[in-house]
């Protein structure tokens, strides 16, 4: 049987150009290179599977001039060289590595280290490693990578040239999905990409983990569905259905709908901050200028635009307000449920009173 390979692998990118979301990085260390301005010292720092350690393989398979067609996943050249200070963070690890940087490469012009989740080394390995990367011998070139750059003492900051990744946007790593998607013959719905895009809050590594997950569960089919069923998502229909009760001052309604919620198994801060997020939607959704900011499919994004021209601005404003201390407040509460009713009551009872005038009008 042919060895399965997640796509978090497969598509790895190996050249900068195929890097998604973090062009401010690529651009910057493409033009290091062609201008032989490269620091000796470099410390990528960002969240977790946003591309600082394929940065760190395709910057040192760069400088060397290999061809990283002719290197295939899990080959190590010979003068690249990978820690990881997770499990080797101690004083003794280091030493051996500073040994090391002493002898010059046997292929290529520089030996790179790249030394990952670099803030779990112990105060004594740093302070061992100081003298070597404040004045490194010309081959030697070190990157180090960390999710958590303010456990990283000051005198290591300062002797790095310091690249910050970011958060990848969800349309980028749907984006980078749906060609996934083509790519292995997945029949992915637009919608669905966006929702794991979503679900993995910038990290396209878990976006791809997702991915895998669900195409698998699918059968080669991913759906909209499938994926609020499966990663147990709050779908975006739960806070449209929550405005459209509220507009027509339907509380009892909503009192259903969020027991409906509770005993799905979500729970009510996810709801309460969900709904912020919906407001907030709605707030952009406004105006067809700032439509473009709703990082949603388009069916998704058209509905957030018909339900938003039918709220004003201050009532956008009264409900992300209430909505908002709610959200403060839901931690401490003793009675979280009615918090959360109390919040929906508060909501809906303007549009409850226009609501019984107009049946006395009628009557």
């Amino acid at each position: 049987m042919e060895q399965y390979i997640v796509s978090a692998r497969k598509y790895r990118p190996k050249a900068f150009e195929a890097v998604v979301g973090q062009d401010h990085i690529t651009s910057t260390l493409e033009h290091a290179i062609k201008s032989n301005k490269l620091a000796q010292a470099m410390l990528f720092c960002g969240p977790r599977g946003v591309g600082k350690t394929s940065c760190a393989r395709i910057l040192a398979r760069e400088i060397n001039h290999i061809n990283h067609e002719d290197v295939q996943e899990g080959d190590i050249a010979l003068n690249i060289f990978e820690l990881d200070a997770a499990s080797n963070n101690s004083v003794d690890d280091i030493r051996d590595l500073v040994d090391q940087v002493r002898f010059a490469p046997q292929v290529g012009q520089y030996k790179v280290y790249i030394i990952d989740e670099v803030h779990m080394l112990s105060s004594a390995a740093f302070n061992a490693f100081l003298k070597t990367l404040e004045e490194p011998p010309p081959h030697a070139i070190f990157i180090l990578a960390t999710t958590e750059k303010h456990k990283i003492i000051p005198t290591i900051l300062s002797r790095c040239q310091i690249y910050d990744f970011k958060r990848i946007t969800i349309q980028d790593i749907a984006k980078h999905l749906a060609f996934i998607a083509a790519k292995e013959g997945i029949d992915a719905e637009e919608e669905a990409l966006h929702l794991i895009a979503r679900k993995a809050d910038g990290a396209l590594r878990d976006a791809l983990s997702l991915f895998d997950r669900l195409a698998s569960f699918g059968r080669g089919k991913i759906t909209f569905q499938l994926v609020v069923e499966n990663l147990n998502i709050l779908d975006y229909e739960y806070f449209f259905k929550t405005v459209d009760l509220v507009l027509e001052g339907k509380m009892h309604d909503l009192f259903l709908l969020y027991r409906n919620i509770l005993q799905a198994g979500f729970d009510g801060l996810d709801y309460v901050a969900g709904l912020a997020d919906h407001l907030r939607d709605l707030m952009v959704a406004r105006d067809a200028s700032t439509l473009e900011l709703l990082e949603v499919g388009e069916n998704i994004r058209r509905q957030y635009h018909e339900q938003a021209q039918r709220t004003s601005m201050k009532f956008l404003v009264n409900a992300l307000k209430l909505v908002g201390d709610t959200d403060a407040r839901y931690k401490p509460a003793h009675n979280k449920r009615l918090l959360v009713e109390s919040c929906l009551m508060q909501l809906a009872a303007p549009f409850l009173v226009e609501s019984d005038e107009k049946k006395k009008v009628l009557a």
